[in-house]
């Protein structure tokens, strides 16, 4: 008997063997005669048609793409296992700092395994928690997300957005505390539109209704911002501000906490934005504060006459000026928090102090000061990690926060802005003993000599003899800055043994602006090199070795994944490109892609931009009689920010062009957007095939 049982093993390792090294069957995709002339080069386009989601082509060929896929992820013998432990280690109860507004407390809470997280309303602390709005409800899969929770300041009404399938489009209702029942109104159309309560409605941003067909990828121009008044059809709407002449540019609306003025900002990319306002009290005409794009602006509030804005003019690291209401010119603004060491993120006016959130080395720093902008003192944290929350209205001396770190789930502090002390209000328990683990900070050199950090987490006691597997994740754009954060999804990876590290590449937003920018533009090669360098740090202070790194980010991560595995394919045993800009030169001209245009530049800027994006585009650098690693691109149907044409054209000239026997695989979700508001069973589903792949390609068999 127990020959046969060793004969079973052995034959289904062979079985398993035999699975992961035959040659895949791709679908076969046509190509075309597509070539665009940029400053006199022809470009060949071949899979142009896969940029028409609606077409029965495109939709044979996601359908053939998706069943080679879940046909190779079904063979890996512990799927199931990473499923079962997947959904163990999810089914933890989660919680929200609450916060107050119109005299009501409110909170977001999971039971472990809900699709989406239900709102509960408070009439003061430790009271009754009633429930109030429950997502899950609008659908029958959890494909229905909140998007906006916005509670009227007289406490009457909360106003909410909803997405449907994870678009960006946004649908606002309106819904009366006292009886729980939805009102009549009802708005289509927003994008990326706040609820901004004043007087009996608020104030919202849309885009005119799309064309039939176009609701996912056509252009979004023409934003304008509107009143909605209480009980009115949309059509009834006061609309408040449009700018025909700049059809592409991006307005969002919010008023200050006294409801004295309405603020507009104004964007055209990612980067800077012009400031409007408008004097609500006395119904005076919009007056554009601020003209330019250089520079970012957000207003924190108005007190005695005086705008105080977070900033980085004259300030890469951000500071907050003081405006005054009466005179904005700008020889006049004055410093009120100064520019620091650390990198302000942001400034919360609560009771008569001013809490300011900073980054420090990728984590985070909390600092108090007066209303005069004097520095008081330091919020002690427990732990080095990320915080958020502060929320509240103006005269509240309570207010809560989160920290959370890789190995600690986001634990709700209650704090007193009078006395400085905080106490744990919440904590979560999860299936996980953080003590096994080890996190730590390193910094190493890239190509051109700048220290680059980077967080690395693993079991202790791990032997750092070059055979670990490692999973290296990364973004590197757009300002945005990578913290320490916990992830539940992770926590199967360091249970088997795989090391994680997160870098902070150039492009984001870790030391300020000029970190940001060099990582932009004609300096984006610079985020590629650092990843270059991560992953050969690793390998050179023996953490792992070639062919052991799992190399994953999503959206401009996601180029960034593809980029680096063109250009250093050897360095990789996995590739996990998530919704990522594949195709560099025609990325702006789907949806609002021409945003992204601060940092990337666009095919249409210069010759030299033309031959700097092109030579680094995933899409047009995948090369012939190259070993290219495991990937498994991910994206979704309803992906309206970085559309999924960019995965398909990626992934049919990967399947086109390489002739090894790894996997090159699409796995493409139904009813999904870019990734806010995606289901818990939907996100369960991805890891586990992520996962899997990833453990089935790199040669670890879990251990359950």
């Amino acid at each position: 008997m127990k020959n046969i049982g060793l004969m079973v093993i052995a034959l289904v390792i062979l079985t398993a063997c035999n699975q992961k090294s035959r040659k895949i069957n791709y679908p076969m995709a046509k190509k075309v005669d597509t070539v665009d002339v940029y400053f006199g080069h022809k470009v060949a386009d071949p899979y142009r048609w896969l940029e028409d989601d609606n077409s029965e082509e495109t939709k044979a060929w996601v359908k053939a793409e998706n069943k080679v896929t879940q046909e190779y992820l079904a063979q890996i013998p512990f799927r199931d296992k990473i499923r079962e432990r997947l959904t163990q280690l999810w089914d933890y109860p989660k919680i929200s700092a609450p916060f107050k507004r119109g005299g009501h407390y409110f909170l977001f809470k999971n039971d472990g395994l809900q699709n989406q997280s239900v709102a509960y309303i408070m009439d003061e602390l430790g009271g009754e928690e009633r429930l109030i709005l429950d997502p899950n409800k609008l659908s029958d899969d959890g494909t229905v997300a909140l998007t906006n929770f916005a509670p009227s300041e007289d406490g009457k009404y909360i106003g909410y957005g909803i997405s449907r399938g994870g678009s960006d489009w946004r649908e606002l209702f309106v819904k009366d505390i006292a009886t729980g029942k939805d009102l009549d109104d009802h708005i289509m159309w927003a994008k990326f539109s706040n609820i901004s309560w004043f007087n009996d409605g608020f104030f919202y941003t849309r885009y005119p209704e799309p064309e039939k067909g176009e609701e996912l990828k056509g252009v979004n121009s023409n934003s304008k911002v509107y009143y909605h008044k209480i009980g009115d059809p949309q059509n009834q709407d006061k609309l408040i501000y449009e700018d025909p002449q700049h059809p592409d540019w991006g307005f969002s609306a919010s008023i200050t906490e006294d409801g004295k003025y309405l603020i507009i900002s104004v964007t055209q990319s990612t980067s800077g934005n012009a400031l409007y306002i408008k004097n609500l009290e006395k119904d005076d005409d919009i007056v554009k504060i601020i003209e330019t794009f250089d520079n970012d602006y957000w207003v924190v509030d108005h007190n005695n006459g005086k705008l105080l804005v977070l900033t980085n003019y004259n300030a890469p690291k951000y500071k907050v000026i003081s405006i005054d209401v009466n005179n904005y010119s700008q020889d006049k603004w004055t410093d009120f928090i100064p520019e620091k060491e650390g990198v302000l993120q942001s400034v919360s006016v609560l009771s008569d102090k001013i809490i300011t959130k900073y980054l420090k080395d990728a984590h985070s720093h909390v600092e108090v000061y007066n209303l005069d902008g004097k520095y008081l003192y330091d919020l002690e944290l427990p732990i080095l990690g990320t915080v958020s929350g502060f929320r509240g209205e103006k005269e509240d001396s309570i207010t809560f926060y989160t920290i959370t770190s890789f190995t600690t789930p986001a634990t709700v502090y209650k704090y007193n802005v009078i006395t400085n002390k905080s106490e744990k209000y919440q904590e979560t328990k999860v299936d996980f003993n953080a003590d096994d683990y080890v996190t730590k900070q390193v910094f190493y050199t890239s190509k051109d000599g700048t220290k680059i950090p980077m967080f690395i987490v693993h079991k202790k006691g791990i032997k750092m003899d070059g055979n670990n597997p490692v999973l290296l994740y990364g973004y590197g754009g757009f300002n945005i800055s990578l913290t320490p954060s916990f992830s539940v999804g992770r926590l199967i990876l360091l249970e088997q043994g795989v090391i994680y590290a997160q870098m902070n590449l150039r492009g984001g937003g870790e030391y300020g602006q000029e970190w940001h920018k060099a990582g932009t533009k004609m300096h984006k090669q610079n985020v590629f090199d650092d990843c270059i360098a991560a992953a050969e740090y690793l390998i050179n202070e023996k953490y792992t070795s070639k062919g052991k790194i799992a190399l994953q980010g999503g959206s401009n991560g996601g180029l960034l994944v593809g980029a680096v595995v063109n250009q250093r394919p050897d360095l990789f045993g996995v590739a996990l490109p998530a919704v990522g800009v594949m195709d560099m030169l025609r990325y702006h001209k789907f949806t609002i892609g021409r945003y992204w245009a601060t940092d990337y530049g666009t095919s249409e800027d210069s010759e030299e931009m033309f031959n700097y994006l092109i030579s680094y585009s995933p899409v047009h650098t995948v090369k012939d009689n190259v070993e290219y690693p495991a990937i498994l691109v991910t994206t979704a149907d309803h992906d309206d920010r970085v559309v999924p044409a960019h995965s398909f054209k990626y992934i049919a000239t990967l399947q086109e062009k390489y002739k090894g026997n790894n996997p090159v695989l699409i796995r493409i979700e139904t009813k999904a957007g870019h990734g806010a508001g995606k289901p818990t069973a939907k996100i369960i589903d991805e890891y586990t095939d992520l996962y899997s792949f990833v453990f089935y390609n790199l040669g670890v068999t879990p251990k359950y």
